[in-house]
């Protein structure tokens, strides 16, 4: 694996903003050219998302794949959201504009100890949120996203145990939401962990007209302040349809680039981390940049390549999700 760097000076070039023009019509070019499609998760940098075919979340993202009839899929997003993409089109090139653009959440599952942890627990249906590598989803029953994991678990016998992975703070979520007991893998994300309560209860005292909405994937101290949890969809479309004009965003400030263009009119302010940095910003997503989109389009490369045994066995998983969505 490797990521292709830009030279000093042309990144510097690039980067400023009468450049900005002629790369956004140079992507546009090899679009037509590759008969490419470009898909951009919410947490990636307003460029990205400006100019997009397609914006969502992990589920619509999955589901846009799923259907898509271009030759190439450009993916900017983590790697497991490239992955998904790939275990759904093999025969598809599918690019990721850098291939180090990982997942804390992903990473905090390795295969060889959820293996483990899977033999521990026999006769468990494994449930697994998308954002975990191919081989946790080669070794899932179903998977599912912060937007169906509820339903999902809803669909499945009563009498039959669950193990939830890998993230722990959703899976306590799911289980408060349907009043079932889930084996739960204690992964997590370290932006959904990095918000501190203190501080959103401040900024709540001084807009005591705003609502705090958040991602299941906070802590429960978080969510218990919030007036909606939801997938990043349904934070976009709740904040679109309330009455109120403030909203103190609990999730990966990216998304609020949509949440300004949906609803100019009203204020989002980004929950605030507990140390003075921006952690809150997720590292990976913002390892993707519009020049470096440009070079993995131009270039057809970094590639995402899945060994054909392991996506057999993780499009099985995906296939149950978007039957039971």
């Amino acid at each position: 694996m490797f990521t292709k760097t830009l030279p000093q000076n042309l990144s510097q070039n690039l980067s400023q903003n009468s450049h900005h023009y002629d790369l956004f019509a140079a992507v546009e070019t090899l679009k037509s050219e590759l008969n490419a499609v470009i898909l951009a998760h919410y947490y990636q940098e307003p460029d990205i998302q400006d100019i997009a075919d397609f914006i969502g979340d992990s589920l619509a993202l999955s589901q846009k794949a799923a259907t898509t009839n271009a030759d190439v899929i450009v993916f900017a997003g983590v790697h497991f959201m490239a992955e998904t993409a790939k275990i759904l089109n093999p025969d598809k090139l599918v690019l990721l504009p850098d291939l180090n653009a990982g997942c804390s959440l992903a990473d905090s599952c390795p295969p060889q100890e959820f293996a483990a942890f899977k033999a521990a627990h026999p006769n468990h249906l494994v449930v697994s949120y998308i954002n975990c590598s191919a081989e946790i989803k080669a070794m899932s029953d179903i998977i599912c996203t912060s937007s169906n994991a509820v339903k999902i678990v809803n669909q499945i016998p009563e009498d039959q145990g669950i193990i939830f992975a890998p993230d722990r703070n959703l899976g306590r979520y799911v289980m408060e939401q349907t009043g079932r007991d889930l084996v739960l893998w204690q992964g997590s994300c370290i932006v959904h962990e990095t918000f501190s309560e203190k501080k959103i209860v401040q900024l709540k005292i001084e807009h005591p007209e705003a609502e705090i909405v958040a991602h299941p994937e906070c802590e429960a101290s978080i969510l218990r302040h919030a007036n909606y949890i939801g997938s990043t969809t349904a934070l976009l479309k709740y904040c679109q349809q309330s009455q109120r004009d403030y909203f103190i965003v609990a999730t990966e400030p990216g998304i609020i680039h949509q949440m300004e263009k949906e609803a100019p009119e009203k204020e989002f302010i980004p929950a605030p981390p507990v140390n003075n940095c921006a952690c809150n910003e997720c590292p990976h997503m913002r390892l993707n940049t519009l020049e470096k989109l440009y070079l993995a389009m131009k270039s057809c490369q970094p590639e995402i390549v899945i060994p054909e045994e392991i996506r057999l066995a993780a499009l099985v998983p995906i296939q149950r999700m978007l039957e039971l969505s």
